[in-house]
Protein backbone atom coordinates (compact mmCIF):
# COMPACT_ATOMS: atom_id res chain seq x y z
CA UNK A 1 0.00 0.00 0.00
CA UNK A 2 2.77 2.45 0.98
CA UNK A 3 4.63 1.55 -2.19
CA UNK A 4 1.62 2.63 -4.24
CA UNK A 5 1.34 5.82 -2.19
CA UNK A 6 5.01 6.65 -2.78
CA UNK A 7 4.32 6.77 -6.52
CA UNK A 8 2.52 10.07 -5.89
CA UNK A 9 5.63 11.57 -4.29
CA UNK A 10 8.22 13.55 -6.23
CA UNK A 11 10.58 11.38 -8.24
CA UNK A 12 13.47 13.83 -7.99
CA UNK A 13 16.95 12.34 -8.29
CA UNK A 14 20.58 13.25 -8.88
CA UNK A 15 20.20 12.82 -12.65
CA UNK A 16 20.63 16.06 -14.63
CA UNK A 17 17.42 17.93 -15.38
CA UNK A 18 16.64 17.63 -19.07
CA UNK A 19 16.32 20.94 -20.92
CA UNK A 20 12.79 20.02 -22.02
CA UNK A 21 11.73 19.69 -18.39
CA UNK A 22 13.09 23.01 -17.09
CA UNK A 23 10.05 24.48 -15.34
CA UNK A 24 11.30 27.86 -14.02
CA UNK A 25 10.88 31.04 -16.06
CA UNK A 26 11.92 34.50 -14.93
CA UNK A 27 8.79 35.14 -12.86
CA UNK A 28 9.00 31.73 -11.22
CA UNK A 29 12.68 32.19 -10.37
CA UNK A 30 12.08 35.63 -8.84
CA UNK A 31 9.13 34.24 -6.86
CA UNK A 32 11.16 31.25 -5.69
CA UNK A 33 14.02 33.30 -4.23
CA UNK A 34 11.73 36.06 -3.00
CA UNK A 35 9.51 33.53 -1.22
CA UNK A 36 12.57 31.85 0.24
CA UNK A 37 14.01 35.03 1.73
CA UNK A 38 11.00 36.98 2.96
CA UNK A 39 11.33 34.81 6.02
CA UNK A 40 11.25 35.42 9.75
CA UNK A 41 14.92 34.53 10.22
CA UNK A 42 15.82 37.32 7.79
CA UNK A 43 13.38 39.61 9.63
CA UNK A 44 15.14 38.69 12.87
CA UNK A 45 18.47 39.61 11.30
CA UNK A 46 17.08 43.06 10.50
CA UNK A 47 15.89 43.37 14.09
CA UNK A 48 19.47 42.79 15.29
CA UNK A 49 20.74 45.81 13.34
CA UNK A 50 18.59 48.53 14.92
CA UNK A 51 19.09 50.42 17.25
CA UNK A 52 22.80 49.49 17.24
CA UNK A 53 22.92 51.19 13.84
CA UNK A 54 20.86 54.03 12.46
CA UNK A 55 18.05 52.77 10.24
CA UNK A 56 19.43 54.36 7.05
CA UNK A 57 22.92 53.02 7.75
CA UNK A 58 21.53 49.54 8.38
CA UNK A 59 19.57 49.54 5.10
CA UNK A 60 22.59 50.72 3.12
CA UNK A 61 24.65 47.87 4.58
CA UNK A 62 21.84 45.42 3.74
CA UNK A 63 21.70 46.66 0.14
CA UNK A 64 25.47 46.48 -0.41
CA UNK A 65 25.96 43.26 1.56
CA UNK A 66 23.12 41.37 -0.13
CA UNK A 67 24.09 42.68 -3.57
CA UNK A 68 27.65 41.38 -3.10
CA UNK A 69 26.85 38.31 -1.03
CA UNK A 70 24.42 36.98 -3.63
CA UNK A 71 27.14 36.73 -6.30
CA UNK A 72 28.64 33.39 -5.15
CA UNK A 73 25.10 32.00 -4.82
CA UNK A 74 24.37 33.23 -8.32
CA UNK A 75 27.50 31.51 -9.66
CA UNK A 76 26.60 28.18 -8.06
CA UNK A 77 23.08 28.57 -9.46
CA UNK A 78 24.57 29.06 -12.93
CA UNK A 79 26.60 25.88 -12.45
CA UNK A 80 23.35 24.06 -11.77
CA UNK A 81 21.58 25.61 -14.75
CA UNK A 82 24.39 24.71 -17.15
CA UNK A 83 24.79 21.13 -15.97
CA UNK A 84 21.31 20.28 -14.67
CA UNK A 85 22.95 18.89 -11.52
CA UNK A 86 22.36 19.47 -7.80
CA UNK A 87 24.82 21.44 -5.70
CA UNK A 88 26.32 18.46 -3.93
CA UNK A 89 26.79 16.44 -7.12
CA UNK A 90 28.68 19.44 -8.49
CA UNK A 91 30.86 19.30 -5.36
CA UNK A 92 32.23 15.98 -6.65
CA UNK A 93 34.10 17.96 -9.29
CA UNK A 94 36.10 19.89 -6.71
CA UNK A 95 36.20 17.59 -3.65
CA UNK A 96 36.28 14.25 -5.44
CA UNK A 97 33.70 11.52 -5.94
CA UNK A 98 34.08 10.40 -2.30
CA UNK A 99 35.26 13.69 -0.80
CA UNK A 100 31.99 15.41 -1.74
CA UNK A 101 30.21 13.28 0.85
CA UNK A 102 31.75 15.40 3.62
CA UNK A 103 30.24 18.75 2.50
CA UNK A 104 27.01 16.84 1.81
CA UNK A 105 26.91 15.67 5.43
CA UNK A 106 27.74 19.16 6.74
CA UNK A 107 25.02 20.64 4.54
CA UNK A 108 22.52 18.03 5.68
CA UNK A 109 23.16 18.75 9.36
CA UNK A 110 23.09 22.53 8.85
CA UNK A 111 19.80 22.41 6.96
CA UNK A 112 18.37 20.26 9.74
CA UNK A 113 19.30 22.96 12.25
CA UNK A 114 17.71 25.61 10.02
CA UNK A 115 14.59 23.46 9.79
CA UNK A 116 14.36 23.16 13.57
CA UNK A 117 14.53 26.92 14.02
CA UNK A 118 12.01 27.63 11.29
CA UNK A 119 9.58 24.95 12.40
CA UNK A 120 9.48 26.51 15.86
CA UNK A 121 9.01 30.01 14.43
CA UNK A 122 6.17 28.80 12.20
CA UNK A 123 4.57 27.11 15.19
CA UNK A 124 4.87 30.31 17.23
CA UNK A 125 3.15 32.31 14.50
CA UNK A 126 0.35 29.80 13.97
CA UNK A 127 -0.12 29.49 17.72
CA UNK A 128 -0.39 33.26 18.00
CA UNK A 129 -2.95 33.45 15.18
CA UNK A 130 -5.12 30.66 16.62
CA UNK A 131 -4.89 32.07 20.14
CA UNK A 132 -5.80 35.53 18.80
CA UNK A 133 -8.93 34.12 17.12
CA UNK A 134 -10.03 31.39 19.55
CA UNK A 135 -8.10 31.75 22.79
CA UNK A 136 -6.58 28.27 22.39
CA UNK A 137 -2.79 27.95 22.74
CA UNK A 138 -0.59 24.87 22.19
CA UNK A 139 2.85 25.70 20.79
CA UNK A 140 4.22 22.11 20.55
CA UNK A 141 1.09 20.95 18.69
CA UNK A 142 1.12 23.81 16.18
CA UNK A 143 4.87 23.40 15.62
CA UNK A 144 4.31 19.73 14.77
CA UNK A 145 1.40 20.59 12.47
CA UNK A 146 3.50 23.18 10.61
CA UNK A 147 6.40 20.81 10.06
CA UNK A 148 4.04 18.02 8.97
CA UNK A 149 2.67 20.33 6.26
CA UNK A 150 6.25 21.16 5.24
CA UNK A 151 6.99 17.46 4.91
CA UNK A 152 3.92 16.82 2.74
CA UNK A 153 4.90 19.64 0.35
CA UNK A 154 8.56 18.55 0.20
CA UNK A 155 7.52 14.99 -0.66
CA UNK A 156 5.97 16.33 -3.87
CA UNK A 157 9.43 17.37 -5.12
CA UNK A 158 10.53 20.55 -6.88
CA UNK A 159 7.32 20.97 -8.93
CA UNK A 160 5.20 21.07 -5.78
CA UNK A 161 7.60 23.54 -4.17
CA UNK A 162 7.56 25.86 -7.19
CA UNK A 163 3.76 26.01 -7.19
CA UNK A 164 3.61 26.80 -3.48
CA UNK A 165 6.38 29.43 -3.72
CA UNK A 166 4.59 31.42 -6.44
CA UNK A 167 1.40 31.88 -4.44
CA UNK A 168 3.19 32.31 -1.13
CA UNK A 169 5.42 35.05 -2.60
CA UNK A 170 2.37 37.01 -3.77
CA UNK A 171 0.67 36.58 -0.39
CA UNK A 172 3.75 37.65 1.54
CA UNK A 173 4.28 40.75 -0.61
CA UNK A 174 0.68 41.85 -0.10
CA UNK A 175 0.70 41.22 3.63
CA UNK A 176 4.14 42.77 4.15
CA UNK A 177 2.93 45.83 2.24
CA UNK A 178 -0.11 45.99 4.53
CA UNK A 179 2.12 45.79 7.62
CA UNK A 180 4.30 48.65 6.35
CA UNK A 181 1.19 50.67 5.51
CA UNK A 182 -0.32 50.26 8.98
CA UNK A 183 3.01 51.15 10.59
CA UNK A 184 3.04 54.29 8.47
CA UNK A 185 -0.42 55.14 9.76
CA UNK A 186 0.42 54.61 13.41
CA UNK A 187 3.99 55.91 13.54
CA UNK A 188 6.17 58.56 12.01
CA UNK A 189 8.83 57.07 9.79
CA UNK A 190 10.64 60.37 10.14
CA UNK A 191 11.24 59.60 13.82
CA UNK A 192 12.64 56.22 12.85
CA UNK A 193 15.03 57.80 10.34
CA UNK A 194 16.14 60.36 12.92
CA UNK A 195 16.58 57.86 15.77
CA UNK A 196 20.19 57.81 17.01
CA UNK A 197 22.12 54.58 17.32
CA UNK A 198 22.20 52.86 20.70
CA UNK A 199 24.45 49.85 21.48
CA UNK A 200 22.39 46.83 22.49
CA UNK A 201 23.54 43.74 20.58
CA UNK A 202 27.22 44.60 19.98
CA UNK A 203 26.47 45.14 16.28
CA UNK A 204 29.03 47.36 14.56
CA UNK A 205 28.82 48.24 10.85
CA UNK A 206 31.46 45.57 10.18
CA UNK A 207 29.59 42.88 12.10
CA UNK A 208 26.35 43.88 10.36
CA UNK A 209 28.01 43.62 6.94
CA UNK A 210 29.41 40.21 7.84
CA UNK A 211 26.01 38.96 9.05
CA UNK A 212 24.32 40.11 5.83
CA UNK A 213 27.03 38.40 3.76
CA UNK A 214 26.74 35.23 5.87
CA UNK A 215 22.96 35.23 5.38
CA UNK A 216 23.47 35.23 1.60
CA UNK A 217 26.13 32.53 1.84
CA UNK A 218 23.81 30.33 3.89
CA UNK A 219 21.68 29.88 0.76
CA UNK A 220 24.54 28.76 -1.52
CA UNK A 221 24.04 25.00 -0.91
CA UNK A 222 20.49 25.28 -2.27
CA UNK A 223 21.33 27.33 -5.37
CA UNK A 224 21.93 24.60 -7.95
CA UNK A 225 19.22 22.36 -6.46
CA UNK A 226 16.61 24.81 -7.73
CA UNK A 227 18.30 26.78 -10.51
CA UNK A 228 19.02 23.58 -12.43
CA UNK A 229 15.33 23.85 -13.33
CA UNK A 230 15.69 27.36 -14.85
CA UNK A 231 15.06 27.65 -18.59
CA UNK A 232 18.16 29.73 -19.35
CA UNK A 233 21.27 31.18 -17.75
CA UNK A 234 19.80 34.69 -18.02
CA UNK A 235 16.68 33.58 -16.15
CA UNK A 236 18.81 31.96 -13.46
CA UNK A 237 21.08 35.00 -13.00
CA UNK A 238 18.54 37.83 -13.17
CA UNK A 239 15.74 36.00 -11.36
CA UNK A 240 17.99 34.95 -8.48
CA UNK A 241 19.59 38.37 -8.03
CA UNK A 242 16.34 40.33 -8.17
CA UNK A 243 14.38 37.89 -6.01
CA UNK A 244 17.03 37.62 -3.32
CA UNK A 245 18.00 41.31 -3.04
CA UNK A 246 14.39 42.56 -3.05
CA UNK A 247 13.40 39.94 -0.49
CA UNK A 248 16.34 40.75 1.79
CA UNK A 249 15.67 44.49 1.69
CA UNK A 250 11.99 43.89 2.41
CA UNK A 251 12.50 41.37 5.22
CA UNK A 252 15.44 43.05 6.96
CA UNK A 253 13.79 46.43 6.45
CA UNK A 254 10.66 45.15 8.15
CA UNK A 255 12.70 43.74 11.03
CA UNK A 256 14.72 46.93 11.43
CA UNK A 257 11.58 49.07 11.34
CA UNK A 258 9.75 46.95 13.91
CA UNK A 259 12.80 46.94 16.17
CA UNK A 260 13.22 50.70 15.85
CA UNK A 261 9.60 51.45 16.60
CA UNK A 262 9.63 49.08 19.57
CA UNK A 263 12.56 51.03 21.04
CA UNK A 264 10.89 54.37 20.37
CA UNK A 265 7.75 53.23 22.17
CA UNK A 266 9.55 51.51 25.06
CA UNK A 267 8.44 47.98 24.15
CA UNK A 268 10.52 44.88 24.87
CA UNK A 269 12.21 43.25 21.88
CA UNK A 270 11.26 39.66 21.13
CA UNK A 271 12.19 36.81 18.76
CA UNK A 272 8.56 36.66 17.60
CA UNK A 273 7.63 39.62 15.35
CA UNK A 274 3.96 38.68 15.59
CA UNK A 275 3.97 39.23 19.34
CA UNK A 276 5.92 42.45 18.97
CA UNK A 277 3.58 43.75 16.27
CA UNK A 278 0.57 42.84 18.39
CA UNK A 279 1.43 45.83 20.52
CA UNK A 280 0.88 47.96 17.43
CA UNK A 281 -2.51 46.40 16.75
CA UNK A 282 -1.69 44.19 13.76
CA UNK A 283 -0.17 41.03 15.15
CA UNK A 284 -2.50 38.74 13.18
CA UNK A 285 -1.42 39.90 9.68
CA UNK A 286 2.19 39.73 10.84
CA UNK A 287 1.64 36.21 12.15
CA UNK A 288 0.31 35.16 8.74
CA UNK A 289 3.34 36.73 6.99
CA UNK A 290 5.69 34.89 9.34
CA UNK A 291 3.80 31.62 8.92
CA UNK A 292 3.86 31.74 5.11
CA UNK A 293 7.48 32.82 4.95
CA UNK A 294 8.78 30.16 7.30
CA UNK A 295 6.77 27.41 5.66
CA UNK A 296 8.09 28.16 2.17
CA UNK A 297 11.69 28.40 3.35
CA UNK A 298 11.46 25.28 5.46
CA UNK A 299 10.14 23.27 2.53
CA UNK A 300 13.25 24.25 0.56
CA UNK A 301 15.49 23.23 3.47
CA UNK A 302 13.92 19.77 3.79
CA UNK A 303 14.07 19.24 0.02
CA UNK A 304 17.74 20.23 -0.31
CA UNK A 305 18.70 18.25 2.79
CA UNK A 306 17.12 15.22 1.08
CA UNK A 307 19.22 15.82 -2.06
CA UNK A 308 22.34 16.08 0.12
CA UNK A 309 21.52 12.67 1.57
CA UNK A 310 21.09 11.27 -1.92
CA UNK A 311 24.62 12.39 -2.76
CA UNK A 312 25.83 10.25 0.15
CA UNK A 313 23.56 7.32 -0.73
CA UNK A 314 22.63 7.71 -4.45
CA UNK A 315 20.51 4.57 -4.77
CA UNK A 316 18.00 5.66 -2.10
CA UNK A 317 14.54 6.73 -3.40
CA UNK A 318 13.91 10.45 -2.87
CA UNK A 319 10.92 10.01 -0.56
CA UNK A 320 12.85 8.05 2.10
CA UNK A 321 15.33 10.77 3.15
CA UNK A 322 12.61 13.42 2.73
CA UNK A 323 10.38 11.53 5.17
CA UNK A 324 13.21 10.86 7.62
CA UNK A 325 14.45 14.46 7.57
CA UNK A 326 10.90 15.73 8.02
CA UNK A 327 10.45 13.58 11.12
CA UNK A 328 13.83 14.69 12.53
CA UNK A 329 12.81 18.31 11.93
CA UNK A 330 9.64 17.78 13.93
CA UNK A 331 11.61 16.30 16.82
CA UNK A 332 14.36 18.92 16.68
CA UNK A 333 11.88 21.80 16.78
CA UNK A 334 10.98 20.72 20.32
CA UNK A 335 14.54 21.36 21.62
CA UNK A 336 14.37 24.08 24.30
CA UNK A 337 16.24 27.34 23.69
CA UNK A 338 17.18 26.80 20.02
CA UNK A 339 16.52 30.48 19.24
CA UNK A 340 18.87 31.83 21.90
CA UNK A 341 22.02 31.69 19.77
CA UNK A 342 20.58 32.71 16.41
CA UNK A 343 23.22 35.38 15.69
CA UNK A 344 26.06 32.98 16.50
CA UNK A 345 24.45 30.35 14.28
CA UNK A 346 24.56 32.74 11.32
CA UNK A 347 28.26 33.40 11.84
CA UNK A 348 29.02 29.68 12.21
CA UNK A 349 27.27 29.05 8.89
CA UNK A 350 29.50 31.64 7.30
CA UNK A 351 32.59 29.94 8.71
CA UNK A 352 31.50 26.54 7.39
CA UNK A 353 30.10 27.41 3.99
CA UNK A 354 32.21 30.32 2.77
CA UNK A 355 35.49 28.38 2.34
CA UNK A 356 33.63 25.28 1.15
CA UNK A 357 31.98 27.05 -1.75
CA UNK A 358 34.98 29.23 -2.53
CA UNK A 359 36.69 25.95 -3.45
CA UNK A 360 33.72 24.76 -5.52
CA UNK A 361 33.41 28.02 -7.48
CA UNK A 362 37.16 28.35 -8.08
CA UNK A 363 37.40 24.77 -9.32
CA UNK A 364 34.51 25.11 -11.78
CA UNK A 365 35.21 28.55 -13.22
CA UNK A 366 39.00 28.81 -12.92
CA UNK A 367 40.32 25.25 -13.13
CA UNK A 368 37.71 23.61 -15.39
CA UNK A 369 36.76 26.79 -17.30
CA UNK A 370 33.05 26.44 -16.60
CA UNK A 371 32.60 22.89 -17.83
CA UNK A 372 32.28 19.57 -15.99
CA UNK A 373 31.85 16.16 -17.64
CA UNK A 374 28.38 15.33 -16.31
CA UNK A 375 28.55 11.63 -17.10
CA UNK A 376 31.81 11.24 -15.19
CA UNK A 377 30.50 13.18 -12.18
CA UNK A 378 27.64 10.69 -11.98
CA UNK A 379 29.70 7.56 -12.68
CA UNK A 380 30.35 5.10 -9.87
CA UNK A 381 34.14 5.39 -10.09
CA UNK A 382 34.11 9.19 -10.46
CA UNK A 383 36.08 9.21 -13.71
CA UNK A 384 38.51 12.11 -13.84
CA UNK A 385 37.00 13.40 -10.59
CA UNK A 386 38.21 10.42 -8.62
CA UNK A 387 41.52 12.20 -7.93
CA UNK A 388 43.31 10.25 -5.17
CA UNK A 389 41.02 7.42 -4.01
CA UNK A 390 38.01 9.69 -4.45
CA UNK A 391 39.48 12.74 -2.67
CA UNK A 392 40.99 15.94 -4.05
CA UNK A 393 43.77 16.90 -1.59
CA UNK A 394 44.02 20.48 -2.88
CA UNK A 395 40.34 21.08 -2.02
CA UNK A 396 40.67 19.88 1.55
CA UNK A 397 43.90 21.77 2.24
CA UNK A 398 42.42 25.00 0.87
CA UNK A 399 39.18 24.43 2.77
CA UNK A 400 41.11 23.78 6.00
CA UNK A 401 43.03 27.03 5.55
CA UNK A 402 39.80 28.94 4.89
CA UNK A 403 38.04 27.43 7.89
CA UNK A 404 40.94 28.33 10.20
CA UNK A 405 40.95 31.90 8.90
CA UNK A 406 37.17 32.12 9.25
CA UNK A 407 37.40 30.98 12.86
CA UNK A 408 40.32 33.24 13.74
CA UNK A 409 38.96 36.38 12.04
CA UNK A 410 35.41 35.67 13.10
CA UNK A 411 35.89 34.69 16.75
CA UNK A 412 39.46 35.19 18.02
CA UNK A 413 40.51 38.46 16.37
CA UNK A 414 37.50 39.83 14.45
CA UNK A 415 38.17 42.00 11.42
CA UNK A 416 36.55 45.43 11.29
CA UNK A 417 34.40 44.57 8.28
CA UNK A 418 34.06 40.86 8.91
CA UNK A 419 35.78 37.75 7.69
CA UNK A 420 33.38 36.58 4.97
CA UNK A 421 34.81 38.26 1.88
CA UNK A 422 38.50 37.93 2.83
CA UNK A 423 38.03 34.24 3.63
CA UNK A 424 36.21 33.63 0.35
CA UNK A 425 38.85 35.34 -1.78
CA UNK A 426 41.86 33.82 0.05
CA UNK A 427 40.37 30.32 -0.05
CA UNK A 428 39.57 30.57 -3.77
CA UNK A 429 43.06 31.90 -4.57
CA UNK A 430 44.86 29.31 -2.44
CA UNK A 431 42.85 26.48 -3.98
CA UNK A 432 43.67 27.67 -7.49
CA UNK A 433 47.39 27.75 -6.71
CA UNK A 434 47.33 24.35 -4.98
CA UNK A 435 45.26 22.67 -7.68
CA UNK A 436 47.34 23.97 -10.60
CA UNK A 437 50.89 23.68 -9.29
CA UNK A 438 51.24 21.81 -5.99
CA UNK A 439 48.68 19.16 -5.02
CA UNK A 440 47.74 17.97 -8.50
CA UNK A 441 47.09 14.22 -8.91
CA UNK A 442 48.85 13.89 -12.27
CA UNK A 443 47.13 10.73 -13.43
CA UNK A 444 43.73 12.34 -13.02
CA UNK A 445 44.27 15.67 -14.76
CA UNK A 446 41.24 16.82 -16.76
Amino acid sequence: MFKNLSQHFGQDSLAPTDQAHRSLGLGGTVALWLGANVVVTTILTGMLLVPDLKFTQAMLIVLIGSGIGILPLLLVGLMGQRSGLTTMVLARGSYGSQGAKLPSLVNLLTLLAWSWIQALLAGMSLNYAVEHLTGYSNLPLFTILCETLVLLIALRGHLGIERVERWAAIGMLLLAGAVFYVMGQKFEFGSLLAMPSEPRNDITPGVAFDIVIATAFSWIPLAADYNRNCRSQGVAAVGTWVGYVVATLLAMGLGAAVSGFSVLTGMEQTYDPAVLLAGFGFGLPAAIVVFLSVMTTNVMCVYSASLSYLNISPKTPFWKPALGIGVLSILGSQIPGILDNFQSFLLVIGSVFIPAFAVLIADYFLIHKGDYAVEELLSEDGGRYRYLNGFNPAAFVAYGLGAVLAYYWGWVSPLTWGASLPVFLITAASYTVLRRWLLVPRAQLA
